[in-house]
């Protein structure tokens, strides 16, 4: 308290040395200069609280939103049903006396889409990997359209994924198979093969053999 009555005394004398008629209006801004540098400044409390908050709720909505957009990228994995399934595919499957469940150790749905879940073809010849891939891959098709038809390249890309492509005896490996298959010859123009109703019942026994 003292110290503010010597500095009040002190702007008082200054003032006082100024005309009279600016006295009263020199000692208020000095004394009121001296009580502002004297008094401690911090932030506005409620801005950084408000600033804090906003950033609180951007932070969160961002959150739910990457969260929302990973839900959304991530299509649902399920079984495959009877439903959706093509009529000719439920009628082979009818046929040879081939389940829902087998077909199911086989492929799974993801999303709309039908897809492959098999992996070991069961055989260490390459001639028969090529066979059961090109079944299997007619197979895939017709679940969904009905047609058990596979491309060349298709089946020639997954021999070479599996590392079972006998490029020398690619052709040869149809030709010597050609039963299964509904043409006359295979060909180097040949762009796809359709199963025979022999092939179909060589596929449909492939399908047991790998439960």
């Amino acid at each position: 308290m003292s110290s503010l009555q010597e500095k009040v005394k002190e702007i008082a004398e200054i003032a006082a040395s100024v005309p009279e008629n600016l006295q009263v209006t020199c000692f208020e801004l000095l004394l009121r200069d001296y009580l502002a540098a004297a008094s401690p400044k911090e932030p506005p409390p409620q801005k950084q609280t408000t600033e804090a908050a906003a950033i609180g709720a951007a932070t969160e909505s961002g959150s739910e939103e990457a969260s929302s957009g990973a839900e959304r990228s991530e299509p649902v994995q399920a079984d495959v049903t009877q439903a959706d399934l093509h009529v000719k595919a439920r009628k082979f499957m009818e046929k040879y006396s081939i389940s829902i469940s087998e077909l199911n150790n086989l492929f799974y749905k993801e999303g709309a889409a039908i897809m492959p879940l098999y992996e070991d073809l069961k055989t260490t010849r390459m001639s028969e990997a090529q066979i059961r891939i090109a079944l299997l891959q007619a197979l895939h098709h017709g679940l969904g359209d009905g047609e058990f038809i596979a491309q060349i390249e298709d089946i020639r890309t997954e021999c070479r994924d599996r590392k079972v492509l006998d490029g020398t005896n690619f052709a040869a490996n149809f030709k010597n198979n050609k039963s299964l298959f509904d043409f006359d010859t295979y060909s180097k123009d040949t762009k796809s093969i359709r199963l025979s109703e022999e092939g179909r019942k060589e596929l449909a026994d492939i399908i047991k053999e790998l439960q």
